[in-house]
This record gives structure tokens, C-alpha cells and sequence, in this order.
């Protein structure tokens, strides 16, 4: 497990697609040598086999296979096609913060209460790869118009792809875990105004608490307290910022039972306190 390699997407802003396109092969030809493309480069192997390498890691693909290049490093073919080769292959690029991890590591980007962490395994053989086929022609037909509605649709179905890259790689496991860490972070944002204890939040879940908080976690970064907290901490800022209700009642609002305790809390998290704050966004 230490030498799969995790590439994680911190969102947003989201991945988004440049171009894509399905090429054929024949014995002999290979996969062009390219260094710093500037961009994400997808492959997925319809048939037959692509021999390629990034620096010093080399891997075999076949039908099923897909691999992403990283923009900035060293791309280039270790052996020419053997047999015809049809194989799609999609540049993306991201704005936003990325970073590529061994599988044994738990890398420093996380999701929260208002972005999500999108993982995609640098390598992996797709469990239903007649979908993808299908996904990827969408894409491909998509790419080749330049009408408004296309650059939606094709944006659409690149993100549909990294959707089921995102959920398919994971074992049953971890299917689990967000599953159960999304179902607790649902039931904290509806109800954070009111008192929320572990223990509460188990007998709701139906689930013992230390599952719920190793979960929380490794989704999230953050146990259920700390998560409660920061989602309440947000939504007490757009009040100060949306309304002129005195500190105690948004206080009270966000589910802060004692002014100065929010007050303490508010400052800790932010540097400043409530009514600063609320300065910095209002005449």
C-alpha cells in the first residue's frame, strides 16, 4: 500500500477540464516524451497496452487501467506498443491547492464543513470500465464543439468522471466512514443551535461514538466538538456581518449558551473578537 500513490484535490475551486481525445496506436508507436506539460494528463486504456513512466516509476497499463501524469514532472514511454493500443486520454488543470501522497500517508489537505477533499489513486484498474468508456466518448463529443452549452456539458461529465474516480477507488471501509462522517456532519449543520453531546450524536447515528469521531476524522480533519464548533463560529460571521443583533443574541443563535465564552471562542479562532469583526465588514 505504501507505494500507491494518492493525488487529493482540495475543493473548491474544482479540477477542470482543457481537452480530451481517444487515439489508436499501432505496433511500434508510443506514447510521446514530454517534461512540465503545464497540465494533468488522464489515460485510460480501452485495449491493448501503454508502457509509460513519470521520473522514475514505470507502469504497465492495460484495459481498464487508468493513470494521471502530474503536470510538472518527466513523462515518457519505456516501451512502444506491442499490439494496436485505443486508449482516452484527458488534460485537466486545477487552481486550487493539490498534492500527491503515498497511500500510507495522510497527507495535510482535508475537507470541512464547506469544502471536500477530492482523492484520485494515480493508478487503479476501474471496476466498471464499459461505463467509463462511455463517460469518456460523452466527454470526448463534448470537447469537440464551441458552443456556450458545451463547455457546461463538458464540464459536467469531466466532473462526473472524477466523481466515480473519487468513490471507486475506496475499499468498503472507507466507503463507510463518509458515509457515516457526511450523516453527522448533516445532523450537527441542522441542528447546531441546540446542545449537541457525543453521546447525543451516537444515539441519533445509532453508531458508538469513537466510530463516529475516527470517521469524523479522516474526513474531515476534526473530531464532532470541533466541528460543531467551527460550523457554528461560521455561521455566528455571517450574522455579525448580515444583521446588527447585539453579541449575545448571536451568541445565542449559534448555540452559545454564555456570551463571554463565545466572546473567548470567537477571538481564539478568528484573532479578533465579535464586534471587531464586525467593524472590519460594516460602516
Amino acid at each position: 500500500m505504501s507505494e500507491e500513490l494518492l493525488l487529493t484535490f482540495r475543493s473548491p475551486p474544482l479540477p477542470f477540464f482543457i481537452e480530451s481525445n481517444r487515439l489508436t496506436y499501432g505496433v511500434g508507436e508510443e506514447h510521446p516524451n514530454r517534461s512540465n506539460l503545464g497540465v494533468f494528463d488522464l489515460l485510460f486504456v480501452n485495449e491493448g497496452s501503454l508502457h509509460v513512466a513519470e521520473e522514475n516509476r514505470r507502469w504497465k497499463l492495460g484495459p481498464g487501467d487508468v493513470l494521471i501524469l502530474r503536470p510538472d514532472r518527466w513523462h515518457y514511454s519505456t516501451k512502444p506498443c506491442s499490439e494496436d493500443t485505443v486508449f482516452d486520454w484527458v488534460h485537466f488543470q486545477t487552481v486550487g491547492a493539490w498534492e500527491e501522497t503515498e497511500g500510507s500517508q495522510s497527507g495535510s489537505l482535508r475537507g470541512d464543513y464547506y469544502t471536500y477533499a477530492i482523492r484520485l489513486p494515480k493508478h487503479m484498474k476501474l471496476t466498471y470500465p464499459d461505463e467509463a468508456k462511455v463517460i469518456f466518448s460523452q466527454l470526448h463529443e463534448a470537447a469537440k464543439s464551441s458552443s456556450h452549452g458545451a463547455f457546461w456539458d463538458r464540464q459536467q461529465r469531466f466532473l462526473h468522471l472524477l466523481q466515480m474516480l473519487d468513490e471507486g477507488w475506496r475499499s468498503d471501509a472507507a466507503k463507510a466512514a463518509v458515509s457515516v462522517a457526511e450523516r453527522a456532519a448533516a445532523y450537527l449543520k441542522l441542528n447546531y443551535r441546540n446542545p449537541i453531546s457525543n453521546t447525543m450524536l451516537s444515539e441519533v447515528l445509532q453508531l458508538h461514538t469513537n466510530y463516529i469521531t475516527r470517521s469524523m476524522t479522516e474526513v474531515f480533519g476534526c473530531t464532532p466538538q470541533q466541528y460543531l464548533l467551527y460550523y457554528r463560529l461560521d455561521q455566528a460571521k455571517l450574522l455579525l456581518i448580515k444583521t446588527d443583533w447585539t453579541i449575545a443574541r448571536v451568541a445565542e443563535e449559534t448555540g452559545f449558551r454564555q456570551t463571554p465564552h463565545f466572546s473567548r471562542l470567537f477571538a481564539s479562532n478568528t484573532g479578533m473578537p465579535p464586534l471587531k469583526f464586525r467593524k472590519r465588514f460594516t460602516m
